[in-house]
């Protein structure tokens, strides 16, 4: 089938039954072409048996002079929809244009394969469709009020000779725009249009079939959205020769113009706020011009605020269309006519304030003497303001106490003075507030010390929750009308403004306290003279001078001003050369003594001389530092770090201010060696699981020293990496007493480190892999024995880096794989032939029988 594949041109299966005086569209397409995209399309008519030419895509001169007018009015014309179809207009088609019309399209295809045209035939029948409305005038107008039910109806007949069918939608008109009410298909199924579906199903909206082809609509319970203009609109359809149905035309009539009067519901009121323990007066009207019988039904309801649903709001009273009443003490519901419905509170209370809104629902009787519900509507909130009946008073802030120095009690208390109007039932709280004292303009918020409730319940506030849990601060009420705030230990913190607020709660019909006034008190100042303090560190250097090996003794004497008992705490800090290695931030804490005299060791990390330090308190102000067996390494500048500390609350101590000695200066005068360190290796440059050999070589210049005389501790590191740019790794160490320590390693390489002679020590990588490259170095420390026997540690010496590069060896890698596959070939290999050969030897034998001989002799011709 793919090989007679060609161009297919397509119109519609006809007849095509069109009624006169419509537009026709006949569309034509073409597919599985060849050439350009765009193919142009020629269209041709025919009675009988000659065609004359109408359109054509490409050609205007191909029209004939009988369709030349129409054209030119574009009464016919075509219409393109793609690169691949077009469609034929036709506009008030006549009796005269029923025929053939033949769509054809020129040839752009290599080879000539398909069809090249296509016919359909068009048949035109008279207009029998006619669509009116129940009356002899076109439309009437209903003014209706909503709830009311009304209907409308049109009359669609038609006289079509062929088999059609009608569709009838009704429409209303209330904006721009037409929109469907409800249709009966031409396939005999009603269909609500978009948001008529709820109320079709509810049965508020119907369409009913009568005599004399009559379709009526029927609404109940009309809203004011049901207002507008309606129509009748009928389209007839046909079912074409595939079945599919095509509407043939379409008209339309309008019915009435519908208005739907709103009923509305309003609260009327002359007092939105009252005072407490009066009376509180609202009406709901309802508006509406129903002058029928009708009954309304109003319930009342309370909300906090105007946002609240209706399920969520509070019930007061209701009265049903009966004139019944639920029951109320304090709240009535009364009729004031046919229209209002008044609600009374009477004495209203505190509580009673938010929003008020009525309900209302209007019932009109029925014919077999029961009523309907027509309409509900809920009135906008009113917002009603009860105002509480406030006491009159005021509030005096007094400081019975107030501090001189820091650390002195504060104590301030809160009076309540000329109360009057006040009753039995109201209870008074206060609430302690401070304000930063600033002698600029800025402003600065309060900030909540406490609450003391009208059930006297405590609520702390950040400021001094920790404080008054540690009784640093207590809150108490020492009469009916005082209050008061006391501080035991008034901190430099503590300095500012304070007041207090004093706040009436009243007791109300439920038995509840509510809040009904506040009274700030002018606020009290807690200020004290103070000045700054001052603290002066002095260190001295008792003995001039020393050797390595002798005992280094300073002393740091304190003087204070402006602190109130004053104790101190000393921190010992040394400050090594630059070039010492071992600690490059310069700074070391070495031993430090607090206020309760206290030692503790910080950064002394010299294990052989633990107990080397000694850090005392000769007298109060005065601190002595000794450091015995001082070693070359000790060399730098010792400073006494002193801190200030004065009493606190409950026993603790605050710190005050900080002060920092002189420098005393330690400097070893000696004419020994000078160490220097070098690394080296013969091939840096090694293969995987080779060995690597590190040589860490020891020089000196000036004064020989015998080899007992001098020992090191060496340490070898590995940084992974080309620029130096990471942290370096221990690999391994040997300490001057010959004890060697290894890291703890992940790969399967192994290190040894060994002394090969008294300045060299020999670092090995085993067995090296990929993640062994890097730059080493090694760090060595030198220890020299003086003349009195006293080892002495020099400065660490770090050695320049040697970069270890560990290659792949190609050759060893792959050695045994291709041993490995070249034996395992061999032996299938040799599996293979043993197979075969067992195959043919026993499973594919066959065996041939030969055919016996029959052992007869030739008879002669003789006999024969």
């Amino acid at each position: 089938l793919a090989f007679c594949r060609g161009r297919v041109v397509r119109v519609p299966r006809g007849p095509l039954i069109r009624v006169v005086g419509t537009e026709v569209m006949i569309p034509c397409s073409v597919s599985d072409y060849d050439g350009p995209s765009e193919q142009n399309f020629d269209w041709e008519f025919s009675r009988d048996t000659d065609y004359l030419r109408i359109v054509s895509t490409w050609d205007p001169t191909f029209t004939s002079e009988e369709y030349q007018k129409r054209v030119g009015h574009g009464d016919i014309k075509l219409r393109r929809s793609s690169n691949d179809a077009v469609e034929l207009v036709i506009r008030n088609i006549q009796p005269t244009d029923q025929g053939r019309y033949k769509c054809s399209t020129p040839s752009t295809d290599a080879t000539v394969q398909g069809n090249y045209d296509a016919e359909v035939q068009v048949k035109v029948i008279p207009d029998g469709l006619l669509v009116s409305g129940s009356k002899a005038r076109s439309s009437t107008s209903l003014k209706l009020s909503e709830g009311d039910s009304f209907k409308l109806r049109c009359s669609a007949i038609t006289t079509s000779p062929e088999h059609t069918h009608l569709h009838v939608t009704w429409q209303i008109k209330n904006g721009l725009s037409w929109q469907d009410i409800l249709s009966l298909t031409h396939e005999g199924k009603f269909q609500p249009g978009p948001g008529y579906e709820e109320r079709y199903r509810d049965g508020d909206i119907r369409l009913d079939t009568g005599a004399n082809d009559t379709y009526q609509l029927s609404v109940s319970q009309a809203s004011p959205v049901d207002g507008g203009v309606y129509r009748c609109l009928v389209s007839e359809w046909v079912r074409g020769a595939d079945s599919s149905w095509q509407k043939i035309q379409e008209k339309s009539v309008e019915i009435a113009n519908v208005a739907i009067q709103r009923t509305d519901v309003l609260i009327s009121t002359s007092n939105l706020s009252v005072t407490e323990r009066d009376s509180l007066d609202l009406t709901c009207n309802i508006t509406t011009d129903r002058s029928g019988i009708f009954q309304a039904e109003v319930t009342w309801y309370f909300s906090e605020s105007p946002g609240d649903a209706l399920s969520d709001a509070q019930v007061l009273l209701s009265m049903d269309h009966d004139s019944v009443v639920s029951d109320s003490t304090l709240i009535s519901l009364s009729r004031v006519d046919r229209n209002s419905y008044r609600l009374l509170v009477r004495d209203v209370d505190v509580e009673d304030s938010g929003y008020y809104f009525c309900q209302a629902a209007v019932w009109v009787p029925q014919h077999n003497g029961s009523w309907h519900k027509v309409v509900e509507r809920t009135s906008a909130p009113v917002s009603v303001v009860v105002t509480a009946l406030e006491p009159d008073y005021e509030v005096f802030l007094n400081a019975s106490k107030t501090p001189k120095f820091s650390d002195d009690p504060t104590e301030l208390e809160c009076r309540i003075t000329n109360v009057q109007d006040t009753e039995a039932n109201i209870r008074f709280a206060v609430s302690w507030y401070y304000r930063q004292h600033l002698r600029s303009d800025d402003v600065v918020t309060e900030e909540l010390l406490a609450t003391m409730d009208a059930d006297w319940t405590l609520l702390l506030g950040d400021r001094s929750r920790e404080r008054t849990q540690n009784g640093e601060i207590i809150f108490s009420k020492k009469a009916v009308d005082t209050f008061s705030l006391r501080i035991q230990w008034t901190s430099e913190s503590d300095r500012g403004d304070y007041f207090c607020v004093i706040s009436a709660w009243s007791r109300h019909r439920n038995n509840s306290w509510i809040k009904s006034k506040d009274v700030t008190s002018a606020s009290v100042s807690i200020l004290w003279a103070t000045q700054d303090y001052a603290l002066t560190v002095e260190a001295v250097k008792l003995k001039s001078f020393f050797v390595a090996g002798h005992t280094f003794e300073m002393t740091c004497k304190v003087s204070s001003k402006n602190i109130k008992t004053p104790r101190y705490s000393v921190l010992i800090t040394a400050e090594k050369p630059l070039t010492d290695q071992s600690n490059p931030n310069g700074t070391t804490r070495i031993i430090s003594l607090n206020q309760d005299s206290v030692v503790r060791l910080e950064d002394w990390t010299d294990q052989t001389r633990v107990d080397g330090v000694v850090l005392e308190k000769v007298q109060e102000n005065e601190f002595r530092y000794r450091m015995y067996q001082t070693q070359i390494s000790d060399a730098g500048l010792y400073r006494c770090v002193v801190t200030a500390w004065s009493p606190g609350g409950g026993g603790m101590w605050r710190e005050a201010v900080n002060g920092l000695s002189n420098p005393i200066q330690i400097d070893f005068q000696t004419s020994g060696p000078v160490f220097n360190v070098s690394v080296h290796s013969d091939n840096p440059t090694i293969y995987q699981g080779e060995l690597a050999d590190l040589l860490c070589i020891i020089t000196m210049d000036g004064m020989a020293l015998e080899p007992d005389d001098m020992s090191f501790d060496v340490s070898w590191f590995a940084v992974r990496s080309f620029a130096l740019d990471r942290e370096p790794v221990l690999l391994a160490s040997v300490d001057r007493r010959g004890i060697v320590t290894q890291s703890r390693r992940n790969g399967s390489s192994d290190l040894s480190l060994e002394r090969i002679s008294p300045l060299e020590f020999r670092l090995r990588v085993h067995s090296c892999e990929d993640h062994d490259f890097g730059n080493h170095y090694c760090m060595v420390t030198p220890w020299v024995r003086s003349a009195t026997g006293v080892w002495q540690r020099e400065p660490d010496i770090k050695a320049k880096p040697i970069f270890l590069s560990v290659k792949m060896d190609v050759l060893n890698a792959f050695k045994y794989p291709l041993l490995i596959g070249i034996g395992l070939a061999t032996v299938i290999g040799l599996l293979s032939c043993l197979i075969g050969y067992c195959s043919s030897r026993w499973c594919c034998k066959k065996e041939v029988q030969e055919t016996r001989r029959e052992r007869r002799r030739l008879m002669s011709m003789e006999m024969d």
